[in-house]
């Protein structure tokens, strides 16, 4: 028979080692630590900045004209060793760095107008040099003297009422204009006199369409500066693209000769292309205002005819 010194020698160890093992600690599970959380994207923490994701068929042209950017900036915001190859998948920013609108065309600053002088009537002129105030002192019955002098000027003053001063009253400064114009304040004309053969309709056509003959002048709608000028729009042919303001953008398309170059500035009505048909069926312009890169109706701006 087992003893019972030899039974508490085996269990009391046992017993000890189960009591050692502390309860396990409840676990939250809530949020996720911040570490293992997913980053941001940077365009997220910024939303005035946007992308655009190149697409088949797409040019570095096509986007700026969408995004209503100039195509040398697109390049140079993206680091661009080579525009003219892109990627399919590609992400460009087409906003600037410092989210800051395009350089618009400006107009001049008016001044202030100059300050107009009313001196009062009655008032007493003299200039700071006594002696031109040599005057007999008042009763002629003092010998002249500097002391003289002075207590007739101050009898003077004394009974005369106090001088006045000539007033300075600046006319109200002008407002001054704007530096960079609103949209609203655009000077639109047509760019060509030929019968509208095309119009704009939402969704399909990003223009008007004005009919002509080869060699017809095309006119700048109005003051600008040219954004682009050549052929590297597909479906435009002869293109050229003027910048407006930070709003807008016209659009002029299938001449047959440019008579500007990119950074010109020209002014509204003058001589920028011929119409002509490169990628075209037969001689047109075909005529675009876009509005922060979306097309808008070319009507809705230009004026009754």
């Amino acid at each position: 028979m087992i003893s019972r010194r030899l039974i508490l020698a085996v269990l009391l160890p046992v017993l000890g080692g189960c009591a050692s093992h502390a309860p396990a600690p409840v676990e939250e599970r809530g949020a996720a630590p911040a570490a293992a959380r997913p980053a941001e994207p940077a365009a997220a923490s910024d939303p005035g900045v946007r992308y655009h994701t190149v697409k088949k068929g797409d040019t570095l042209y096509s986007i700026a004209l969408d995004q209503g950017q100039d195509h040398k900036d697109v390049a140079a915001w993206n680091n661009l060793d080579n525009p003219n190859v892109l990627k399919i998948g590609q992400q460009l920013r087409v906003t600037p760095p410092d989210n800051a609108a395009p350089v618009a065309v400006a107009k001049p600053v008016t001044s202030s107008a100059p300050i107009e002088v009313k001196p009062a009537t009655g008032a007493t002129t003299g200039g700071s040099n006594s002696a031109s105030l040599k005057r007999e002192p008042k009763g002629g019955k003092l010998a002249w003297s500097d002391a003289a002098l002075a207590k007739a000027q101050q009898a003077e003053k004394a009974g005369a009422p106090a001088e006045v001063k000539p007033e300075l009253r600046p006319t109200e400064p002008k407002p001054a204009e704007k530096s960079a114009i609103t949209g609203d304040e655009v000077d639109w004309m047509w760019p060509a006199n030929g019968k509208l053969i095309t119009a704009f309709t939402e969704g399909s056509s990003k223009g008007v369409d004005i009919a002509g003959k080869a060699g017809d002048p095309v006119l700048a709608a109005a003051g600008g500066v040219v954004s682009y000028a050549g052929a590297g729009l597909r479906g435009y042919g002869n293109l050229v693209v003027l910048r407006h303001n930070a709003t807008y953008l016209s659009v002029y398309a299938h001449n047959s000769k440019l008579l500007v170059k990119e950074k010109d500035t020209v002014a509204r009505g003058q001589k920028i292309a011929e119409m002509g048909s490169t990628d075209t069926e037969s001689p047109r312009l075909h005529f675009e205002i876009r509005r922060q890169g979306k097309p808008a109706d070319p009507q809705k701006f230009l004026p009754a005819r």
